[in-house]
């Protein structure tokens, strides 16, 4: 089974779109592969796009995350809250159907309540000059944990609702 069994690609984004206007998350459907099934973009900061831009940007920060995050989601099948390498927030809800991971879906960008950029890493990790680093975070929004919390109930319910009409649809 596919996410797009469940839903087409345009509902994704909506949901997508639904969790940019309403937590400010940049975020993404990935199926259990790994792989984003949309194609928008909806950054949280002006930091982000520059380091998924570079190379090792993108492996080493964004890809490890993402892949550190979802192996737990998958292996607990509870929504998982944590920082990436660069310090900003990150949350994944893994999408079960029955007993079978289909993939997660969740968001970042958003900066830990009372966090920072972590300008040394980024730096090491892309070679951006740290002035340039800070100059980039200088608008990245910061998210409580009650409110990653609340993105992550959301997307649940979310789920329940995608779920529920997909099996009602089956039987």
């Amino acid at each position: 089974m596919q996410l797009t069994d469940l839903l087409p690609i345009e509902k994704w984004i909506d949901l997508e779109s639904d969790l940019v206007n309403t937590y400010q998350l940049q975020s993404s459907v990935f199926n259990k592969d790994g792989i984003r099934i949309t194609s928008s973009k909806n950054w949280s900061n002006s930091l982000c796009p520059v380091i998924k831009s570079i190379d090792k940007g993108q492996s080493f920060i964004c890809a490890v995350a993402h892949i550190n995050l979802s192996n737990q989601a998958r292996q607990s099948k509870k929504p998982v809250i944590e920082e990436c390498d660069a310090g900003l927030l990150k949350l994944v809800v893994p999408i079960f159907y029955n007993d079978e991971f289909l993939g997660v879906i969740g968001g970042c960008g958003l900066l830990p309540d009372e966090g920072e950029v972590d300008v040394f890493a980024i730096n090491k990790i892309t070679g951006l000059e740290d002035r340039k680093i800070e100059t980039l975070s200088s608008d990245i929004p910061t998210m409580t944990l009650q409110t990653a919390e609340s993105a992550c109930d959301y997307i649940k319910s979310q789920l329940k609702i995608i779920l529920s009409n997909y099996k009602n649809l089956a039987d």
